[in-house]
């Protein structure tokens, strides 16, 4: 398919909460190979539809060596989570050049729409529930280091300022 574009923070639409996907189609599909195909140019090992500019609640994860393992998701969202947390180092290809220590549940059960437009509860655990909440705050309007503290969140986009020239 195709490798989009990644939208540059402080793009409004990154800060813009996803519309729910109404149905699984072929369209729907169609985003989500790009997505992977866009994911994998990065790479990285996951990535939110509004981070290409698509204003709708899609995912993509994948964290397996291989990359074979892809996880397509429509209207994901976190219906248990564990009270064991984990610290991972976090990026986003929308802010270049910079990463943070993020702490969240170490695992999570999510319900969403698989690629065939049935409702799944999945238990996810370690980095693949790290990436799938990473996503899923994308979903919202959210990136990672809006979880940091404002000290730690402001020194992060002064370096990410810096790296950029």
């Amino acid at each position: 398919m195709t490798v989009r574009s990644i939208l540059q923070w402080p793009d409004k639409r990154l800060r813009t909460p996803c519309e729910d996907v109404i149905e699984v189609t072929d369209e729907v599909r169609a985003i989500w190979q790009d997505m992977i195909d866009t994911m994998d140019a990065m790479p990285g090992v996951g990535l939110g539809a509004p981070q290409i500019g698509v204003m709708l609640r899609l995912a993509v994860v994948d964290t397996s060596e291989a990359r074979d393992k892809r996880i397509r998701l429509a209207n994901p969202e976190v219906i248990d989570a564990s009270a064991i947390m984990n610290v991972h180092e976090e990026a986003s290809p929308c802010l270049p050049g910079v990463s943070a220590k993020v702490s969240r549940p170490r695992g999570v059960r999510v319900r969403y729409l698989d690629e065939t437009g049935t409702s799944v509860e999945r238990d996810f655990v370690g980095l693949d529930a790290t990436s799938v909440q990473h996503q899923i705050d994308h979903l919202a309007g959210k990136l990672y280091f809006e979880r940091l503290s404002k000290v730690k969140r402001d020194m992060l986009l002064r370096r990410a300022r810096k790296t950029k020239g």
